[in-house]
């Protein structure tokens, strides 16, 4: 289930009272190729709701298909069991970040970071459908490591009882973006400190085989891509 968009739908997402930034509303976007690009380069979320009157934040690793999220779980998860507890779903706020560069200025207040943001709000539901919680699997998957998917033992109905997907639907969505330099003052120019960008950059290792059975498979395609 690779992601997918609607030729139908807007362009942009629609600005809500929660998705409209209160600072640096230049570095936000609705527009939904760009939410859609920083979703589809990351596998791994924070989910956010409240569980007895207390928040909650938990990394998961998610998956995007078309204007939806599916986000990993197990049945005995809280987010699963709080889901499952109400039949109008469970309010969720979902994160996803991307880090590209530290910002080192010559002053230590205007020190940053570049980055790629996307903040979902939204309401989570537990996918009970066998074929869509299947396919969502799969997508999870394939976020991680594209081409796995069709490479591996698909869950048995054991696995599959085991494991939970929540489902949240893209509707109020905002990104922010952070790019370029630092922004030292003027006054600081002239100050001997370094100033500038340590780009950032996900790098992936050769893989190590699990066995002597995995050393004498060959190499995946899609692994040597890497």
């Amino acid at each position: 289930m690779p992601p997918t968009s609607s030729s139908s739908a807007p362009a942009a997402y629609p600005r809500t009272e929660r998705t409209t930034l209160t600072r640096a509303r230049r570095r936000a976007s609705y527009d939904r190729e760009s939410v859609h690009r920083i979703l589809d380069e990351e596998f791994v979320c924070h989910l956010g709701f409240v569980r007895d009157g207390a928040p909650v934040v938990l990394p998961t690793l998610y998956a995007r298909s078309g204007d939806r999220l599916y986000v990993h779980g197990s049945t005995g998860s809280r987010p699963l069991r709080t889901a499952s507890g109400s039949p109008e779903g469970m309010p969720v706020c979902v994160t996803v970040t991307h880090v590209d560069g530290i910002v080192l200025a010559r002053s230590a207040f205007h020190h940053s970071v570049n980055y790629r943001c996307v903040v979902v709000h939204g309401t989570a539901y537990p996918v009970t459908d066998e074929a869509e919680q299947r396919a969502a699997l799969d997508a999870l998957t394939d976020q991680v490591v594209a081409g796995r998917a069709a490479d591996s033992r698909p869950a048995d109905g054991k696995e599959l009882a085991a494991t939970a997907v929540l489902r949240v639907d893209l509707e109020e969505v905002s990104a922010k973006v952070r790019t370029g330099g630092p922004n030292d003052e003027e006054r600081d120019l002239a100050l001997p400190h370094w100033s500038g960008v340590v780009p950032v950059r996900r790098a992936y290792g050769d893989p190590e085989p699990a066995d002597a059975r995995a050393r004498e498979t060959p190499l995946p395609g899609y692994l040597a891509a890497l």
